[in-house]
């Protein structure tokens, strides 16, 4: 088991999130656990400034809920390295969104800016649990097999 420690985020008395590092682009960068999200989401403008020529961004028909609109334009990105403590996820694909209005509601309560949300595909595909206790978040080393029942 891989054990990442979380930081607890009080929201100005409305409510919390749990942050934890993850380093892509071969920089380290804060990012929201988020168990709502279905996928690991990276803001477009963070990940715009750190593409190299042989990454692209390809657009997608998906249509993007839960972030407050459904007409967000989306986008797919192959991260050539995402590591989350000590997993390594190699050639890993990852959702680009605008999330420019969660980075400014964050810079509202001086709090440092995300690359974006980890989802609930990482934490299902590799068994995270997370311990509030502890604050840490605990993901198996290698997939799991069979996600379907």
């Amino acid at each position: 088991m891989v054990y990442v420690p979380l930081t607890l985020l009080n929201l100005q008395d409305d409510g919390f999130h749990l942050l934890l590092e993850v380093i892509v682009f071969g920089k380290s960068f804060k990012a929201v656990l988020d168990t709502g999200a279905s996928k690991t989401v990276f803001d477009k403008g963070i990940v715009e400034a750190y593409l190299h020529e042989d990454m692209v961004l390809q657009h997608t028909d998906m249509v993007s809920t839960g972030l407050g609109t459904t007409s967000m334009q989306s986008f797919i990105l192959r991260v050539p390295d995402l590591q989350i403590g000590a997993l390594q996820l190699t050639g890993y694909d990852v959702a680009v969104l605008d999330l420019s209005t969660i980075n400014y509601a964050y810079q509202q309560l001086d709090i440092e800016p995300v690359i974006g949300v980890v989802g609930g595909d990482i934490l299902t595909r590799y068994g995270g649990v997370i311990n509030y206790s502890r604050r840490t978040l605990a993901l198996r080393k290698r997939p799991m097999v069979d996600l379907s029942g």
